[in-house]
């Protein structure tokens, strides 16, 4: 076979069947793609094992005498099966083998040897499925007295002590496929070179690549795995942190145009209105933006914030400073609701005499053709300093006049390249991205890692705090009438009531059984709750509406501009409300079902409340299982109120992809070993030894392979192929 490489093309290694499952189950096409398809865990063969005491659905090896085999057609399913029964003794079991009746010839009466399988019953009987076996030689069977059982019990306990890699398969393509085209891949592919300097392979001491790659594949011993592991997992924070550093250094080294702050202009006249008084965290996160956006290299900053801590106020101070050199600044949303309501707080926060001069301006995908073309016309021509909008912003179509500062709200559901998007359409504007959720040190530097973070944790001061209980409504169904009732007081006091729901309509529902098969029941939807609510005598007269992100734009703009101005008592409505609205006058926040949402989004969901002069309360209805993990997610929001605290439980609980998403890269994610709740030290440690390395070796001229790998991923992340 012609010497391999890690491009190496799959169907010239393995042939054409094998390559093209590998390619149709997980879309592998190199040798290195099938390389990281790293082994899920490893088992032993088990030690020797008495049949007597063999222990039910665990791996073991046997040393036996083959007593008889049968072979018959299978009528149902077509093929054969072999049934070869096995002594040593003490006992009895059948070794089973499916359409592989070639094996007759080798496993006939009277050879011995070991077996090796997970035990099952079948009818009452012991059976190994096409285990893996060795037959002892003739040489071996027939040496005489202590030397011969000395012998096989040797070979039995090498036999043994074997470990097998499991992996990740398909009913297609199993496991010991996979393993054997990891296996003919790694007998042809000659040493390969490492990308990372040895210096920081030494300080990280973990050890070479070629060694880590044939460890975690073909191990020897339990230390092999453990060495394996942890260099490819440290390898996979490097070379991401690597990337992260450089992008950063790479988009400071860029020229932009400085905005520095003008005295007695728009953001001067802003301050001098603001009818509150800015918070310490907030003036001092608005001083690092100041700074930043003075400077000729584009700002690239992460403001995570608490819940209700003000981040729109500093990122429209940031939008001001931009228009006071005659530039324009855009807001990037998710949603259409979310932008809306961008676009009404901005208007409301600068008055009517800025906005009229700003004129702040949406765009989003369901505005009529009139609408749109006039909007593009206030951008384009420079009279609109602020342009609010959802992805419609991407289209070619949208083109500005200064493009200088970017600000994307919930910077997690944006990729790289959707950002870079935007990025085109200025001369290297300033970036802002924005998270409600308090991030970890870990997610934020593998995620957002070319980003600095600033922080604002402090509230607005003289806010009442949100009183949250979590309400089992099975074991306290007392405490749920009472939750109704309260809303219902709220209400009749004059105040404001969100009810939130998992699903729209009643039809929706999960899978009809759960991982412990009991039957799961429907989710609770907006729909049957606005009918239960308008069928109750004790709510006649209240005015009661829906919001779903279903709706039309121009009803769901209705029902939040009622809402917001009082003409709605109790929203029923699902997430589209968990970030952006802003009621002061909503005090009660009923979630229905609250097991069904994470942590993260139960905290941004109260945050809803709270907003105003008036005490808020938060009631978390639930039929959880108290045992269980949902029960716990709800019972650590009802119990604080600290959102990086609720970070660290959220990162504890959820899954990894769950938490870094596939967006970031711009394509899909590629993590094996890497686990942020985990390897905190060893993300810490890659970061810094990453910065070491580009700032003694910006252009890595030393560590040229590592300086190829940054090209493909810089351009995978603009969206760049070869042809």
């Amino acid at each position: 076979m012609e010497t391999l490489a890690l491009e190496t093309s799959l169907h010239r290694v393995l042939g054409g069947a094998t390559a093209q499952a590998l390619q149709r189950a997980f879309e592998y096409e190199t040798v290195k793609d099938l390389l990281w398809h790293l082994p899920r865990r490893y088992v032993r063969r088990g030690e020797l094992t008495a049949l007597c005491d063999l222990p039910l659905n665990e791996h073991v090896t046997i040393t036996g005498q083959i007593l008889d085999v049968q072979r018959r057609e299978m009528t149902r399913r077509g093929g054969s099966l072999l049934n070869v029964r096995v002594t040593d003794g003490t006992g009895f079991i059948t070794l089973t083998f499916f359409n592989q009746a070639w094996r007759e010839g080798e496993l006939v009466p009277g050879r011995q040897g070991q077996f090796a399988g997970k035990v099952k019953t079948y009818q009452g009987q012991l059976q190994l499925q096409n285990p893996d076996y060795q037959l002892f030689t003739q040489e071996q069977v027939s040496a005489s007295g202590v030397d011969a059982q000395a012998m096989q019990r040797a070979e039995a306990l090498a036999f043994s002590r074997v470990i097998t890699p499991v992996y990740a398969a398909t009913a297609k393509i199993p496991s010991w496929v996979i393993a054997s085209s990891i296996k003919t891949v790694l007998d042809h592919l000659p040493v390969q070179p490492d990308k990372i300097p040895a210096w920081v392979r030494k300080t990280a001491a973990v050890c070479e690549f070629d060694a880590a790659l044939r460890g975690v594949h073909m191990p020897q011993s339990q230390s092999d795995i453990k060495r394996a592991r942890a260099s490819l997992r440290f390898r996979e924070a490097f070379e991401l942190q690597l990337s992260l550093v450089a992008r950063a250094r790479n988009t400071a080294a860029q020229f932009t145009d400085a905005r520095k702050a003008v005295s007695g202009g728009y953001l001067s006249a802003f301050d001098a209105q603001l009818p509150f008084q800015l918070t310490a965290d907030q003036v001092t996160v608005g001083e690092k933006l100041q700074t930043a956006l003075a400077l000729n290299s584009p700002m690239a900053k992460l403001l995570q914030g608490e819940v209700g801590s003000g981040k729109t106020v500093v990122a429209l101070r940031a939008m001001l400073q931009v228009a006071d050199n005659d530039g324009q600044s855009v807001l990037l949303a998710p949603t259409e609701v979310l932008a809306g309501q961008h676009l009404l707080s901005v208007q409301q926060l600068l008055g009517d005499e800025l906005s009229c001069k700003l004129r702040p301006v949406l765009i989003t995908g369901s505005m009529s053709a009139a609408q749109l073309k006039a909007a593009l016309l206030e951008v384009v021509s420079g009279r609109s300093k602020i342009v609010i909008g959802t992805h419609a912003l991407f289209n070619d179509r949208v083109a500005f006049y200064d493009l200088g500062l970017i600000v994307i709200d919930e910077q997690h559901r944006f990729g790289v390249d959707q950002r870079e998007t935007l990025r085109q359409k200025g001369k290297n504007p300033h970036l802002l991205a924005m998270t409600a959720t308090p991030i970890p040190r870990t997610v934020a530097l593998t995620a957002f890692g070319e980003l600095e973070v600033v922080t604002l944790r402090q509230l607005p001061a003289n806010r009442p705090p949100i009183r949250s209980f979590a309400v089992h409504i099975q074991e306290n169904p007392e405490l749920n009438v009472r939750a109704w009732q309260k809303a219902r007081e709220e209400i009749v006091a004059g105040r404001q009531v969100y009810v939130v729901c998992p699903a729209i309509e009643g039809a929706e529902q999960d899978d009809p059984l759960s991982v412990s098969g009991a039957v799961k029941r429907p989710r609770a939807s907006v729909y049957d709750i606005e009918a239960g609510l308008k069928s109750r005598a004790d709510y006649a007269g209240v005015r009661i509406d829906v919001l779903t992100g279903q709706l039309e734009t121009a009803e769901k703009e209705r029902v939040m501009r009622e809402f917001a101005a009082g003409e709605i008592d109790l929203l029923v409505a699902t997430t589209v409300v968990e970030v952006g609205v802003n009621v002061p006058n909503a005090t009660v926040m009923i979630i229905v079902e609250a097991d069904r949402f994470g942590v993260s989004q139960l905290h941004q969901l109260r945050g809803r409340i709270g907003r105003g002069e008036h005490a808020s309360i938060c009631l978390l209805l639930t039929e959880a299982d108290r045992t269980s993990k949902a029960w716990q997610r709800v019972e650590a929001v009802a119990c604080t109120s600290d959102g990086f605290a609720l970070a660290e439980i959220d990162l504890e609980q959820r899954r990894e992809g769950d938490i870094l998403g596939t967006a970031q890269s711009g394509a899909k994610a590629t993590l094996k070993l890497l686990r942020v709740l985990f390897d905190g030290e060893v993300i810490f440690q890659a970061r810094a030894l990453a910065e070491q390395l580009l700032e003694a070796d910006p252009e890595l001229t030393t560590a040229p392979g590592l300086r190829a790998e940054l090209v493909t991923v810089a351009a995978k992340a603009a969206g760049i192929t070869k042809t």
